[in-house]
């Protein structure tokens, strides 16, 4: 990869992007309330049931779609998976959840004026724009490797993940670093699942994690958005 690409792949999977990522779990939190997470070793066991059984099996592959979409500039393609995926979350967090941090990378990047005219009104011409539909969109705007920018998108979801961990668990920052650097082959993995999948092999079917969703909602005392 040109370092220019792998300069901006780091910008976009960096947690300090500004579209606060930060001050969601996707569940963990409710977990960790249930106590079905509470060491590193259940931790480890939640992330990577939740890499291989939904992020690998529906939104990595969708995102995946979407990069080859934008590039295409093929707008009716832009347009099924975006849709596609926002009629998939299922739980009123994990909604809010895509198209607020959707939302906030979508603005960033035109105010950053990263891509030109055209790719731009592919992304302006969907009413609601999930995170994997801004990802894509400022991955190819930024001439960034597909496969590098889908593995970017899976390694920024699981250092949120070990980081709300490592607070809310609660694990020291050595655990944390052990437990991201353990999950690298798990990710490499995951990766390839999602870029072989066909198109009705896709699933996000997960009613254990869409009933803590749904409990996380009325969870008394929280400090994540979802």
């Amino acid at each position: 990869m040109q370092a220019t690409a792998l300069l901006h792949l780091f910008q976009l999977a960096s947690p300090s992007l500004p579209i606060g990522a930060y001050s969601y779990s996707q569940g963990l939190e409710a977990a960790l309330e249930k106590g079905i997470v509470c060491n590193e070793a259940t931790a480890r066991a939640w992330i990577v049931e939740a890499l291989h059984h939904v992020v690998a099996r529906f939104e990595a592959p969708v995102m995946w779609r979407l990069l080859h979409a934008f590039a295409a500039q093929d707008l009716a393609a832009v347009t099924t998976w975006t849709e596609r995926f926002v009629a998939a979350r299922d739980t009123a967090e994990f909604r809010a959840e895509t198209i607020q941090m959707g939302y906030s990378l979508t603005k960033l990047a035109i105010d950053l004026k990263v891509a030109d005219d055209a790719l731009r009104t592919l992304l302006e011409a969907q009413p609601e724009v999930p995170l994997p539909t801004a990802l894509a969109y400022a991955a190819v705007a930024l001439d960034v490797p597909h496969e590098a920018a889908l593995l970017g998108m899976l390694f920024s979801w699981a250092e949120n993940q070990v980081l709300v961990c490592v607070k809310s668990v609660p694990l020291g920052q050595v655990a944390g670093q052990r437990l991201l650097l353990s999950l690298q082959p798990e990710l490499e993995r995951a990766a390839h699942t999602a870029m072989q999948l066909a198109d009705d092999e896709l699933s996000n079917w997960s009613p254990g994690l869409s009933l803590l969703s749904m409990q996380h909602e009325v969870q008394y005392s929280r400090l994540y958005r979802s």
